[in-house]
């Protein structure tokens, strides 16, 4: 059985990277162009005091409440989906790319994006 050139699975890989990070970033955008639009259709004529901040509410500061708040359809949680849709691309593209250098057997690459990876993870959870 004849094994595929190493140019032609690189070029595959890049493809479908390229492919991964398109959807995502595109899939972001729709999110958060649904939960802007549901909002300016409930506040779009109201005027706001932006002389004082106002934080998020606390169940738009994590994940769980972010996909909760998205799910009942709450403006502010469908916008927070959106953004977290786009943060989870790139960290989609290094997963994706930790299984493929696995599947290449090429253990050093692994290893490196296996590091990117964690880096990624920590600065995500530990803020």
């Amino acid at each position: 059985m004849t094994e595929p050139a190493p140019a032609a699975t690189d070029q595959r890989m890049d493809q479908v990277l390229g492919n991964l990070l398109r959807v995502g970033v595109i899939l972001a955008s729709v999110v958060v162009s649904i939960g802007g639009a549901m909002y300016l259709v409930r506040y779009g004529s109201d005027h706001r005091e932006l002389t004082e901040f106002h934080g998020e509410r606390p169940g738009l500061t994590n994940v769980v409440g972010i996909i909760e708040e998205a799910l009942a359809l709450r403006r502010a949680g469908v916008i927070q989906l959106g953004i977290l849709l786009l943060i989870a691309t790139p960290i989609a593209r290094v997963v994706f790319s930790v299984v493929a250098f696995a599947v290449q057997r090429d253990w050093t690459y692994v290893i490196v994006t296996l590091i990117v990876l964690a880096v990624l993870l920590f600065s995500l959870f530990q803020g």
